[in-house]
């Protein structure tokens, strides 16, 4: 693929790391991860030295960044949090805390007036208070100079603009791009992009940057794997939140209208999960395409396209169907907060998945990701090992 820093001549491979966003689901990452440090060579740095995160997953690669020298604590760190996760750590499950925020988003949508700071049906203020007790923002810098990570970079939506943007932090000479409907801004990631990435549509409040609000980066993201290509990376590790269309089940049909929980879950997965399919199979027909053209025929003409080999990482279960069985523990408000809209039913049980921040459904999750991830444990290493 042609990017705005292809790699240099003569340089080892660079693997790029892409975690796409999806709630609580992004659990099933932080198994992956489990499964990788493993897998790998004990006592090293993050193998990947582009690290490019969306929504939550945003959050899991800020942590990779900030320990990108030593990759076993980076996971710790994270399996610490998402083993031991509260709803209340992400957003306020409180009575009056729920409540009158959902009041506020609902009289909002039904007046249509307007107010004077950003609507959201939760608040998230707890995630915010946890990035900061833990995140040191000031590391992924720090492991850049020093030559352990090339890349870092968070994707946001921008409201205003309605472009999807990424912001990166990178080691010198990296330039930014700028294609149809998404951009690369150089800038240090700080607590907000990760709020901004991470706040999915109409669940949580938009966040400001530099005079301009921000949503979750999987809204405009139409080309999930592009950020790492252009800073760098010839090879790309993704690990995704949902499963492949190829290992869909076959619909059911349905004798009733579907509830409001079932068409949400739906638009988040559309949100989430589709432009990375879609990405995917473009990267493939594209990798097919120049396997074709001899190497001479590329040189003479100054294709700028470049072959892209890549592992995907996905639930081999719907994670639905997990979420189904832990939807108990959620808090009672919040548990009736979603009984209003059907989603404590089978049908609504896709929303659920994004919101069930509670310790059974991420164990869970991190058990799937790590069992999945070990399926294919001798691809992997050999994919990673290569060159090193």
């Amino acid at each position: 693929m042609t990017t705005a820093n292809p790699p240099r001549p003569g340089d080892p491979p660079v693997t790029g790391l892409i975690m796409t966003g999806g709630g609580a689901r992004a659990a099933y990452q932080v198994g992956v991860l489990r499964a990788l440090r493993e897998l790998l060579p004990a006592g090293g740095p993050v193998p990947f030295p582009v690290i490019c995160g969306t929504s939550a997953g945003a959050i899991n690669a800020a942590v990779l960044a900030a320990d990108a020298d030593d990759f076993a604590l980076g996971v710790q760190r994270l399996l610490t949090v998402w083993e031991n996760f509260h709803v209340d750590q992400v957003y306020r499950a409180d009575a009056f805390g729920a409540l009158a925020n959902s009041a506020r988003w609902i009289g909002a949508a039904l007046s249509g007036s307007r107010l004077n700071g950003p609507v959201s049906l939760l608040d998230n203020a707890p995630l915010a208070s946890l990035l900061a007790r833990h995140m040191d923002f000031s590391a992924a810098k720090r492991h850049i100079d020093s030559g352990c990570l090339q890349a870092f970079a968070v994707t946001c939506s921008g409201y205003t603009s309605g472009r999807s943007v990424t912001f990166y932090q990178g080691r010198d000479g990296l330039t930014g791009w700028e294609r149809a409907r998404r951009i690369g801004v150089a800038m240090p990631i700080r607590r907000e992009h990760l709020l901004a990435s991470s706040a999915l549509p109409f669940i949580f409040p938009p966040v400001r940057i530099d005079g301009q609000y921000y949503g979750d980066g999987s809204m405009r993201q139409i080309a999930p794997v592009s950020p790492a290509l252009h800073l760098g990376a010839d090879r790309l590790l993704v690990i995704g939140v949902g499963r492949q269309s190829s290992q869909a089940a076959v619909p059911q049909p349905s004798n009733g209208f579907p509830p409001l929980a079932q068409i949400a879950g739906h638009a988040l997965d559309s949100i989430f999960l589709d432009s990375m399919e879609v990405d995917l199979e473009r990267l493939q027909r594209i990798n097919r395409t120049l396997s074709i053209i001899p190497p001479e025929t590329l040189a003479q003409n100054g294709y700028p396209l470049r072959e892209v080999e890549y592992r995907v990482i996905t639930p081999s279960v719907p994670l639905s169907r997990i979420a189904l069985d832990h939807s108990h523990e959620l808090p009672r408000v919040i548990r009736g907060l979603l009984h209003t809209v059907g989603a404590m039913k089978r049908t609504g049980s896709n929303l659920v998945s994004y919101l069930l921040f509670e310790q059974g459904f991420c164990r869970a999750l991190i058990a799937l990701g790590y069992a999945d991830t070990m399926a294919q444990g001798d691809d992997l290493r050999a994919f990673l090992t290569a060159g090193s």
